[in-house]
């Protein structure tokens, strides 16, 4: 498979050099001692420190080299076999505030996948994107193994990963089947909804009882294709993750977790989770007049591993997916698309089995503390609407300045192809991401 030409050649150039840079760094760094210690951005609203409010905010920025798939246009509408571009994949702030030892609120909001096409109003390309909400919730405290909240929130069911913290990824990225309803019946990942969290021993659990948001049209205007596709309806849905924590206990007080811990801590769990929305998605079979409406019910099961090994840190996650949107549901999706008639789009949600692996490796920490992860992960996918299955594979590393705070990750990932529902071909992507969050 051929991905290299001239631009990502001079990528390569620029990386290398970057590298180069990087460690000249560390060892004068190492010579002058630099303090690169962090400490939480927080107000504290009392002496004693039990009434606060904390700030956060990050910056995830991806340079791309991507072969496009089949028959990809650029931006002047020119046959594109491979894109050269540079995009802001996330840019959040998020605040909480424990008000009382019952009380908390948080405030989320930002952008994401803003490229020079795309992301920003209508009518200027990329330039100017809109904030807007990513979490607005309250909770409230009834117990030490329970809490209560409502508002537009992330205690997500399904996986671990469904509930990922975008802070410490293990690869540059989730795998964006995951979020299973993303930009349909949620808001980036989120339903307006209510929820109880816990942990009840060793045992961690989160449920939540939402309102979908409305997404595509009605049952009845349907095309008689046998496909299923979301339809407008006013029905709850329900969800929940449930987690058995065998080692050291994870912290629940907001629900993001962790990807990776490199080897800090003693972690081994398995979960399992769900996600049920009556009547989300109709299908309307060839002849006939009137769809048939499908629920929505989405499983899975995962472990993860996070424990220290030899000088350094292992961690493993696997999960495996069954989903069921009724009948032939796909959907294909590509991260800050930037190519018409494909790029870097590929078959990612619809009704049938995952099966995701991600491994990864930190090393021991450099003697001034930055630290060095490769990983790799693979996916198996069996969806119902295509003839052949699909093996996928995500290459790359880690290079932590200060943890998770400030590093740099590179990734190559490939990608299936599909033509006329029947496996084709595989396109590749590589990704320089540098990220830092306070």
């Amino acid at each position: 498979m051929k991905l290299l030409n001239l631009k990502l050649l001079a990528f390569y150039l620029v990386l290398i050099c970057f590298s180069q840079k990087l460690f000249a760094q560390e060892k004068t760094e190492e010579k002058e001692k630099v303090d690169h210690s962090y400490k939480p951005l927080t107000l504290k609203l009392d002496e004693s420190g039990n009434k606060y409010i904390r700030f956060l905010t990050w910056h995830q920025f991806w340079v791309r080299s991507t072969q496009n798939n089949p028959n990809s246009v650029d931006i002047a509408g020119q046959p594109s076999d491979n894109t050269f571009d540079i995009g802001l994949r996330r840019s959040r702030v998020l605040m909480f505030a424990q008000v009382s030892p019952r009380f908390l609120i948080l405030t989320h909001f930002g952008i994401n996948n803003q490229t020079f096409r795309n992301g920003g109003i209508t009518g200027a390309n990329g330039k100017k994107p809109q904030l807007f909400m990513h979490d607005a919730w309250t909770e409230y405290k009834i117990a030490d193994e329970l809490y209560l909240g409502a508002g537009l929130h992330y205690w997500n069911g399904i996986s671990r990963m469904t509930n990922a913290s975008t802070l410490n990824f293990l690869a540059v990225d989730a795998p964006i089947f995951n979020w299973a309803t993303i930009e349909l019946t949620d808001q980036f990942a989120r339903q307006m909804g209510m929820y109880a969290k816990g942990k009840i021993g060793k045992f961690d659990y989160r449920i939540a009882l939402n309102k979908p948001f409305a997404a595509d049209g009605l049952a009845e205007e349907l095309p008689d294709d046998g496909i299923a596709r979301n339809v407008l309806n006013e029905n709850t849905a329900i969800q929940g993750y449930f987690n058995y924590q065998f080692f050291d206990k994870e912290s629940n007080k907001l629900p993001y977790f962790v990807g990776t811990y490199m080897g800090a801590k003693k972690i081994f769990n398995l979960g399992a989770g769900f996600h049920y929305h009556a009547d989300a998605t109709g299908t309307k079979q060839v002849g006939q007049s009137e769809a048939e409406l499908n629920d929505i019910s989405l499983f899975a099961v995962d472990a993860f591993l996070d424990m220290p090994l030899g000088s350094g840190g292992i961690t493993a996650y696997s999960a495996f997916y069954s989903y069921d949107f009724g009948d032939n549901y796909l959907r294909n999706v590509g991260i800050m698309n930037i190519s018409g008639n494909g790029g870097n789009t590929q078959p990612t949600i619809g009704t049938g089995s995952i099966f995701y692996t991600q491994a990864g490796y930190a090393f021991k920490k450099f003697q001034n503390g930055t630290q060095f992860q490769p990983f790799a992960a693979v996916t198996y996918k069996d969806f119902e609407a295509l003839n052949d299955p699909s093996t996928q594979f995500d290459f790359g590393a880690n290079y932590f300045i200060n943890g998770h705070h400030a590093k740099i990750t590179l990734q190559y990932s490939q990608r299936p192809v599909y033509a006329a529902g029947n496996l084709d071909t595989s396109r590749g992507e590589i990704i320089l991401q540098t990220h830092i969050w306070l």
